[in-house]
């Protein structure tokens, strides 16, 4: 098959290259800053070699690991990029895709950093690659007239939601609460937040964008064609070419909402019983409502170690009517006055940030994360409600590892009227809830990290039972490389093997994402190790199959 001669010839010419690397990549990026100058782009930094300083390698660094946010990628042995380039121009964006293909350097496209698996960072395969960093092409533009709104790839959640309540208190954006979490990468997974039960997900409410192709061009809505516009909107991020924009229908929000982030402690019967109520609750609440669960042994907000969960909720509305619901529909909960704020919408967002105590809402636009961690995470959605006795066995796993925590997500609402097909995200209407596992811990544990994953992955595979099946589902911006990756060398058929992780991610929706990657980038340019491939990697067989 070409794909594996083509990978064989790649793995001959790195032995080949070890012999004197220095030499080659020392040509590789003469070759490549001459092209960069040749089209005014000034705004790079390069690998730090032998005939530079240490303070020259301390830059490269401090601007590779800037927006690296798993520290798991920032480790010594993780694959470097040859050159980060940082365009301020659409035409700078251009010319330097440009200058990657000449050169036949892969392309990382990162905009926040937040891919769970560095894909966003690193290339894994082998092969020469740089980063094309977003984050100067970071601007919105609010137009309230239209309702609209223009985001730069590169701008973060938090500039975004900064931009707009500048414009108007009276409309904000479904999306997610890490205000450093990169627009590009977020809206490309689907973009799940506090307003998508009740307006969907961030991708739902995009109506156009711009997007650079593998050649250079720049192609619109109408130029890039239905099926490519459809691929982009929860088909991943950095697969189809580089969105140097979205177009983003602004939504209405009311000028008084509720938030409360409630922590509840006792034995783990009682945490069962609570997070058994929840699942029964959350998901059929008014559209309005957003509820979700926190579980773990070490929860911050609850200031103990020990099992314990933490509800955080948002009401479109007043406080009264929030606690009036949660006093008909979850008693077991009581949430009190105390518990709960009012404040306008992008107070709550704010208040969901995670930023320090105090933070304002001009602290939005601060796109560096504090506070960074090496993590490892995992995802699942749920279709039946869970019986007590898979509740008791997560209770159970969690109670033995304070580092490790879930996340539930409730689902219903505008989340089950959207069609499963309507963008290629497709969890939709049948899941109750999603599950996101995740575990943290800092350098000075690192090097139990790899005990840390194995708890992770047990975890996991002790709630298959209590999860969706045929597939496993998963959700693609919680990325995870458990589910399968693409090899450097492989003898099976890699649009076959790309189907394991590529169902999980995208159900039915699989196959019409892969015919879109053969419309817009029939070479793979923009690739991960869990890409979408195009038919070009595909055996006769499967080509048929697809084309059915």
């Amino acid at each position: 098959m070409f794909n594996f001669f083509k990978r064989l010839c790649l793995l001959i010419f790195f032995l080949l290259l070890s012999f004197d690397v220095s030499v080659c990549l020392s040509s590789s990026l003469g070759n490549f800053k001459f092209c960069l100058d040749n089209n005014k782009i000034k705004n790079f930094t390069v690998f730090p070699y032998k005939e530079h300083d240490q303070s020259y390698a301390n830059d490269y660094y401090k601007i590779l690991n800037f927006s690296v946010q798993n520290l798991r990628f920032t480790e010594p042995n993780i694959p470097k990029p040859i050159a980060i380039v940082l365009p301020k121009t659409l035409v700078q964006l251009q010319n330097s895709v440009a200058c990657c293909r000449e050169f036949s350097l892969e392309i990382r496209v990162r905009s926040g950093g937040h891919s769970y698996e560095g894909t966003s960072s690193v290339a894994d395969d082998g092969t020469l690659f740089v980063i094309i960093d977003m984050m100067n092409l970071n601007h919105v533009w609010v137009n309230m007239e239209t309702k609209i709104a223009w985001v730069e790839g590169g701008a973060t959640l938090g500039e975004t939601y900064y931009a707009i309540s500048q414009a108007s208190d009276a409309y904000g954006f479904s999306a997610g609460s890490c205000p450093t979490v990169g627009v590009g990468g977020h809206i490309g997974g689907g973009g799940f937040g506090l307003l998508s039960r009740k307006y969907g997900l961030a991708a739902d409410n995009v109506v156009d964008a711009l997007l650079v192709d593998a050649d250079g061009r720049v192609l619109e809505r109408a130029t890039m064609g239905e099926d490519v516009f459809w691929a982009i909107r929860g088909g991943g991020g950095g697969l189809w070419g580089i969105v140097y924009a979205w177009k983003i229908q602004l939504l209405k929000v009311p000028q008084v909402v509720t938030s409360f982030i409630a922590s509840r402690t006792g034995t783990k019967n009682h945490i069962a019983k609570l997070v058994n109520k929840w699942q029964h609750v959350a998901p059929n609440l008014e559209d309005e409502f957003y509820l979700s669960c926190f579980v773990g042994a070490g929860l911050p907000e609850a200031k103990r170690i020990g099992l314990s969960t933490t509800f955080k909720g948002f009401y479109l509305g007043p406080m009264s009517k929030a606690i009036s619901i949660l006093n008909q529909d979850f008693p077991e909960l009581d949430v009190v006055d105390e518990e709960c704020r009012e404040m306008s919408w992008i107070e709550s967002v704010v208040f969901f940030s995670g930023l320090n105590d105090g933070a304002s809402v001009s602290d939005l636009r601060n796109r560096y994360m504090q506070d960074k961690e090496y993590f490892k995470a995992k995802s699942d959605f749920v279709r039946s409600y869970v019986p007590l006795v898979g509740i008791k066995t997560a209770l159970d796993i969690l109670e033995k590892e304070p580092k490790g925590f879930v996340i539930l997500d409730p689902y219903g609402g505008m989340m089950h009227n959207i069609s499963s097909e309507s963008i290629a995200f497709p969890h939709r209407k049948g899941n109750i809830f999603t599950i996101q596992y995740l575990i943290y811990w800092k350098e000075a544990d690192n090097d139990k990290g790899s005990d840390y994953i194995d708890w992770i992955r047990g975890f996991y595979s002790s709630m298959t039972p209590f999860v969706s099946y045929g597939p496993r589902a998963a959700y693609i911006n919680y990325m995870d490389f458990d589910l399968g990756v693409m090899e450097l060398i492989s003898f099976d058929d890699d649009l076959v093997k790309a189907r394991v992780w590529g169902e999980k991610y995208f159900l039915s929706n699989y196959d019409r994402l892969v015919r879109a990657k053969t419309l817009i980038d029939p070479d793979n340019v923009f690739t991960n190790q869990q890409g979408i491939l195009p038919m070009s990697f595909a055996s006769s067989n499967a080509k048929e199959l697809l084309s059915s």
